[in-house]
């Protein structure tokens, strides 16, 4: 019984996507089954059978890149139907809202422009993604479109993978010494690295959205990675797992093998040597409105209103770069780059703060609990955007707004452990991610939305007193030497306290009872102290419950913070 395949493997060994595929005109999607939801999702369809009138389309847009032309026609399906559109976590579109009886015409107009809504969803290999800046920026070294569109294309309607991996494969590809967003969230990552005085990609393996990939100790030259990826498809395909749906990643496949035994499954494919990995090529940078690229002209970011769009933005975004001979990339930051600007201005504005924000659907999605896109008045969103915080919102557990590799990350969650409130959101902080070192680590598991404003703000206020320009170095130079609950005890008790108390900085983590003495040093007359045993644990529930609960309406209550400085 511990083997039995998962019910969507069972679907696939009794009809196999593509050919589900050839009554695809005579299907009823007013009248949907379990089997029907599964297999649409192979073609970028998307409903469940709790909103079974409303249906999303995922469009998918290699390396992010779309003319102007595709753009504009896109805007006129959503006008004509009256759809909402969103930029995805993934450079992709989806388009929202759309009504059964016009799934099939509005799939056909989409696949009709020259783009496609194939494996968008479903066990399939996902849209590949770059940097939006890829081939043209000062740090480019190697363009990796060509071979995006190599992978693009081997995959797109092969019958032997189209919705039938044993679960997803999301690919990430950059040329560049640095990157706008990082990739290492992917199930493979094909990363800058030079050996031997040859630029080339290093292999990571193993990311999603709560992990981050790991070295697989290969280096690849340009020319070889289009090889390897087949290899990889097929090793996947053949030996990875169809048992339980929740173990059926790239990632659990490494746990249950080992990374030599998915290179071994790999390399039989491959049929040749892996050499070792070259040196890591990437560098932190901070991005600007507009980026100087290496052929004199400018690129310049478009910040989407948390990565939705209006029919208005996207024709005004494509009238001007088609008038100014300019090009239009999506990143996987769910904003809009136009390249090829001969002066760093532009007459096109950008509705939100957002180029440091990843946020999921929202309620666009039957699963998410929250919405970043209408709720911002929760955060601290001026600070966000003056400190260059990266930030990841999810709306549920599947985070798909990659929020734990980020410095600040959010899922939107339910709860009544705090009286009546509408939600609230699970706090991570500190991943180190821009080289793929540590996913974030919670901070709190819970804090209700109408509390959530102070705490951010409380965070920032810190990272601020700390003399750190970045958050991320502010991370691994501060936060990471010290254990998770001392760091959400201490926030508590700031906030009991109305002040804001600077962490010391420490050579390394220490133990368990010189976190005691700070706390003490600081925040000696607290009642939590009665719940200190031989950890934090109980003294956080304690102090959070006496913080946040909440009676009758919610407080908007926000006093101001007194600054200490740590001595």
């Amino acid at each position: 019984m511990e083997n039995k395949l998962n019910k969507r493997e069972r679907y696939k060994a009794q009809l196999k996507p593509i050919d589900y595929y050839k009554d695809f005109e005579n299907i009823d999607f007013e009248n949907l089954g379990e089997g029907d939801r599964y297999y649409l999702q192979d073609f970028g369809i998307f409903n469940t059978d709790f909103l079974e009138d409303e249906f999303t389309i995922r469009i998918r847009i290699p390396g992010g890149r779309i003319s102007a032309k595709q753009f504009a026609d896109v805007a006129k399906i959503v006008d004509e139907y009256n759809l909402t559109i969103i930029l995805t976590a993934r450079a992709g579109m989806q388009l929202h809202n759309i009504e059964a009886d016009n799934v099939l015409e509005i799939y056909k107009r989409i696949n009709a422009l020259g783009i496609s809504t194939w494996q968008s969803f479903g066990d399939n290999v996902r849209n590949i993604v770059t940097d939006p800046y890829d081939g043209c920026a000062e740090y480019s070294e190697i363009e990796v479109y060509p071979i995006i569109m190599q992978m693009h294309n081997y995959i797109i309607e092969n019958p032997r993978y189209v919705g039938m991996l044993p679960r997803r494969l999301s690919i990430g590809i950059s040329g560049n010494r640095s990157n706008v967003t990082s990739l290492f969230a992917n199930d493979i990552y094909f990363a800058l690295a030079k050996k031997d005085g040859v630029f080339g990609f290093n292999v990571y393996m193993g990311g999603k959205n709560t992990e981050v990939a790991q070295s697989a100790d290969i280096f690849l030259k340009e020319g070889e990675v289009f090889d390897f990826f087949k290899a990889l498809v097929e090793a996947f395909y053949l030996h990875g797992s169809r048992f339980s749906r929740s173990k059926t990643r790239i990632f659990h496949m490494i746990e249950e093998i080992g990374m030599d035994g998915l290179k071994a499954h790999i390399k039989s494919e491959y049929k040749r040597e892996f050499e070792s990995e070259g040196e890591l090529i990437l560098e932190k940078s901070n991005f600007s409105e507009f980026h100087k690229l290496k052929d004199g002209t400018f690129g310049f970011c478009y910040q989407t209103d948390f990565s939705r769009l209006s029919t208005n933005e996207i024709k005004s975004i494509a009238d001007f770069v088609t008038k100014d001979n300019a090009e239009i990339r999506f990143g996987i930051d769910q904003n809009i780059y136009i390249l090829s600007l001969k002066e760093p201005s532009t007459t096109l504005k950008s509705p939100a703060i957002s180029d440091t924000i990843v946020a999921c659907a929202g309620n666009l999605c039957p699963y998410a609990v929250w919405s970043i896109k209408d709720e911002t008045s929760y955060l601290p969103l001026d600070k966000i955007n003056e400190h260059r915080i990266q930030v990841g919102f999810s709306g549920c557990a599947k985070g798909c707004g990659r929020h734990r590799h980020t410095d600040i990350g959010l899922i939107g969650l339910k709860t009544n452990n705090f009286g009546d409130t509408d939600g609230g959101a699970r706090i991570f902080l500190g991943a180190l991610h821009s080289e793929g070192t540590s996913v974030g680590r919670q901070l709190f598991s819970m804090v209700p939305f109408v509390h959530l404003h102070r705490v951010v703000s409380l965070v920032i206020e810190l990272f601020e007193l700390s003399g750190h320009r970045d958050f991320e170095e502010y991370a691994k130079d501060i936060l990471w030497n010290y254990s998770e609950d001392f760091l959400s005890l201490w926030i508590l008790a700031n906030l009991e306290t109305n002040r804001s108390v600077m962490l010391p900085k420490l050579d390394t983590m220490e133990s368990f009872e010189f976190e005691v003495s700070l706390l003490k040093s600081e925040f000696a007359e607290l009642d939590f102290w009665q719940h200190v045993d031989e950890s934090f644990f109980n003294a956080i529930s304690y102090l959070s419950k006496k913080l946040w609960t909440i009676e009758g309406e919610d407080p908007h209550y926000k006093p101001k913070i007194q600054r200490t400085n740590f001595r």
